[in-house]
């Protein structure tokens, strides 16, 4: 289901205005895609955007592709908890990942480095 993401609606003044046309197909957005920490294997969700290509969304997620920045050597390592979530503090409770997310790996303590909802992938950094 769409979204609509004009601002025809809307007035400096406080007076009432009337929209002059209907919405348009440019215009519709989507709902954000929230990736929940899960017990399972990854859920990828492939969708088609404007123009036709392809975007992968993460629903679900497990691993997270964490990079040591002192050796840069990558290693793929299981999630254990959310610590912290700077955008929304509400997300941590509900277990959403987002880019910026302090994540509890085997590792240790890592930052989200990708948008997950956004390119398919769950990368990280890791922390001092």
């Amino acid at each position: 289901m769409g979204v609509y993401q004009g601002n025809d609606f809307k007035k400096v003044s406080g007076g009432k205005k009337r929209p002059h046309r209907g919405n348009r197909k440019y215009e519709i957005g989507d709902y954000p895609t929230l990736t929940t920490l899960s017990s399972e294997e990854h859920q990828v969700v492939r969708e088609r955007v404007r123009g036709g290509g392809i975007k992968l969304r993460i629903k679900r997620c497990l691993y997270a592709n964490v990079t040591d920045p002192k050796t840069g050597k990558s290693r793929k390592c299981k999630v254990l908890r959310i610590l912290e979530t700077p955008s929304n503090r509400e997300y941590s409770q509900r277990g959403i990942i987002t880019k910026g997310s302090i994540l509890e790996t085997e590792l240790g303590r890592v930052r989200v480095t990708s948008r997950p909802g956004q390119e398919g992938t769950l990368n990280a950094i890791l922390l001092g």
